[in-house]
């Protein structure tokens, strides 16, 4: 496991990185209900630092310690430097949990049971795109089939989605899903 601290490690300092608030967090936050908030693969805290300014208490997860340390230190900010990969989400905890460019399948009844009912749910990342215009990712585990997302999650009252090309950090032409719904 330590292993793969020392690779996210290694990726946050050497990749680019975001460092603006995802646009999907900025767009769809006015709907949420401010209160506990969850922030999946947080990394350098971009989301979790608007989340925290907006008023929200907000839980930052990630296994890079070196990421983490990028994130202030706010009474606001919870951070917790955990294995994604054994990470358990507690259950009907949170009004809103966002997930940005990070995909772990075995989360996905956990984010269901997570939010509280009313809670929000904003995810966006990465789908399998063909062709050679795009951005071929060296393992397919780590990105979305189409359409995956939304029936996923069908269960939750769908607000918005949508599966769109983009351009990625490195100048590459890539396929995002974007997906916001609530829970009822």
């Amino acid at each position: 496991m330590l292993e793969d601290k020392s690779r996210w490690n290694e990726k946050y300092t050497t990749m680019p990185m975001p460092d603006k608030v995802a646009k999907i967090v900025e767009k769809y936050l006015p709907l949420a209900t401010v209160g506990r908030a969850l922030d999946i693969a947080a990394g350098t805290g971009r989301n979790t630092h608007y989340l925290a300014e907006k008023g929200f208490v907000v839980d930052a997860v990630d296994y890079s310690d070196y990421a983490l340390s990028k994130i202030k230190n706010m009474a606001t900010i919870n951070k917790i430097d955990t294995d994604l990969d054994t990470y358990r989400l507690d259950y009907n905890t949170y009004d809103l949990i966002v997930n940005c460019n990070y995909l772990d399948r075995r989360h996905f009844p956990q984010i269901k049971e997570a939010l509280k009912e009313g809670g929000l749910l904003l995810f966006e990342t990465f789908i399998v795109a063909h062709g050679e215009a795009y951005h071929q990712p060296s393992n397919l585990d780590f990105v979305l089939r189409k359409n995956e997302l939304l029936h996923t999650f069908i269960g939750l009252d769908i607000i918005y989605y949508e599966e769109k090309d983009d351009i990625n950090l490195s100048g590459e032409k890539v396929k995002i899903a974007s997906l916001v719904a609530r829970k009822r």
